[in-house]
């Protein structure tokens, strides 16, 4: 399996590169603000050619890039259709500081990729999204948005890494995603927590949205965010 990673933006939001053992079809993962210039150059430089773009929610710095690649590679992006509309208004998921700076940034506004699916709406539950030879399992996870979503696919070494989640701003190394945002929710979060984010395999390496990689079981053992203590408390 090929997986390259990099960071990009004010924000330093992280994108990923994906594609199957062998394979010359890739997917994209999250393309944020000025992600676009390193994706050409990864996939003209490893042979690449995307097929999709892959969006774990709608918040700007992990989708500025998204309308330009999409385009580019004439290729969809996928996205839950709670989180649709920040593909064109993103100052809708953002609090006023931010929104006056990505305002200031793109004078020209956004306008959504030519062709955008929707995960909950193409997908029964339960059903993985086959794509460039890959299948991810959509696990819904709102708290940080409404559309979070987890992206979890098989990795092919086995043990010690089982799976690779891409778990965008729900689960970070020691940390999670904020939740004081417009569309967030710690009641969301604590459900998304206690529930799909405790049920990933110990096995699985969680790739955030920001900072650092993981494993599950580290995370289970050591982040506050996932103790009872926290789970329990009262919003």
């Amino acid at each position: 399996m090929f997986l390259a990673s990099f960071v990009s933006g004010p924000w330093q939001a992280n994108c990923y590169l994906l594609a199957a053992e062998g394979s010359t079809q890739a997917v994209i993962v999250d393309p944020g603000m000025e992600a676009a210039p390193t994706i050409r150059k990864a996939a003209a430089e490893y042979g690449l050619r995307p097929v999709a773009v892959l969006a774990t929610h709608g918040h700007l710095d992990h989708v500025a890039d998204a309308r330009e690649v999409s385009e580019e590679y004439h290729v969809p992006v996928w996205i839950h259709s709670a989180d649709r509309d920040m593909l064109a208004d993103p100052l809708s998921g953002l609090g006023g500081d931010s929104a006056e700076l990505v305002a200031a940034m793109y004078p020209g506004g956004f306008s959504e990729p030519a062709e955008v699916l929707e995960y909950d709406t193409l997908l029964a539950e339960g059903e993985p999204l086959s794509v460039a030879g890959l299948e991810f399992s959509l696990i819904h996870a709102p708290g940080h948005t409404r559309g979070c979503v987890l992206l979890m696919v098989e990795y092919p070494g086995g043990r010690p890494v089982s799976h690779l989640v891409f778990s965008g701003d729900v689960l970070f190394q020691g940390s999670i995603g904020r939740t004081d945002l417009p569309g967030g929710s710690m009641d969301a979060m604590l459900r998304t927590l206690s529930g799909p984010v405790l049920g990933l395999p110990d096995s699985a390496a969680i790739l955030p949205g920001h900072g650092g990689q993981s494993l599950m079981a580290a995370e289970r053992a050591n982040n506050p965010y996932l103790q009872a203590s926290f789970l329990r408390r009262e919003v």
